[in-house]
């Protein structure tokens, strides 16, 4: 059974295809061949855009949970040896402050849709029952609808299509070192978190974004890397708008 064949589903991909093909020709007199990877941009700006009140509430819960820090730590080692009570305990806490141990994760949860309607779009050959015209467009040369796995391992080699995905997997990981040196977590004493193995970890997840660009197709891997160089100018932006408390140094 082809679940994309479902009548919600086609007709929620076939109201992309048709959004997505209309913004293209519209794009065309202007950005040429790379129309499609024009509109591809616009559309992952303006979700980036519509999601900003939901990127100040990230902020503020960051905000929240740094100044919640001490009073979780001592809730810590009060309870301990009664996991249950510090439970019942913690919640309790985040539910005076107003607050969710879970806040800041809806960006996440509200992207996710938008990259996989993208990667069927630029996937399936036909949408809705019509071929699918975007398979045809490309930037600079690299089809739209290829991913760098899939020219690597199943061909045809196209450098255009190399090249184009190394340049985006640099900007993502430029952008992720940016990030996790300027937005490094300030370790806990005593914390599991702050172990050197959990903090190589936490640094890795950074460029796991690197890694999904190069097995989805180039218009999904162009909308992960506009969403994460917006990401980091927004984070820079609002950590100033909403700075975490700072954390006395112990006396010497």
């Amino acid at each position: 059974m082809d679940i994309y064949a479902f009548p919600p589903i086609a007709a929620i991909l076939d109201a992309a295809y048709g959004a997505l093909t209309a913004l293209s020709a519209a794009l065309e007199p202007i950005a040429g061949s790379a129309a499609s990877a024009a509109a591809v941009i616009l559309v992952t700006l303006l979700i980036r855009a519509l999601l900003i009140p939901v990127g100040v509430s990230q902020a503020k819960a960051e905000q929240t949970r740094a100044r919640l820090a001490p009073k979780l730590r001592e809730l810590q080692k009060r309870h301990k040896k009664n996991p249950e009570r510090l439970q019942r305990e913690t919640m309790q806490l985040y539910k005076d402050e107003n607050t969710s141990p879970f806040a800041g994760c809806l960006p996440v949860l509200l992207q996710a849709p938008v990259v996989g309607i993208l990667y069927t779009l630029f996937l399936r050959t036909d949408i809705a029952g019509h071929a699918n015209e975007l398979l045809a467009h490309d930037l600079f040369g690299a089809s739209l609808g290829t991913s760098l796995v899939h020219m690597l391992f199943a061909g045809p080699f196209s450098l255009p299509t190399l090249l184009v995905y190394l340049a985006l997997i640099a900007i993502v990981i430029v952008v992720a070192e940016i990030t996790r040196r300027v937005f490094r977590p300030a370790p806990v004493d005593d914390s599991p978190l702050s172990s050197p193995g959990m903090l190589r970890m936490m640094s890795a997840l950074h460029y796991l974004t690197a890694v999904f660009a190069v097995f989805v197709p180039l218009a999904a891997a162009l909308y992960l890397t506009v969403t994460v160089a917006w990401t980091l100018v927004q984070r820079v932006v609002l950590r100033r708008r909403y700075p975490l408390p700072v954390t006395a140094s112990p006396a010497r």
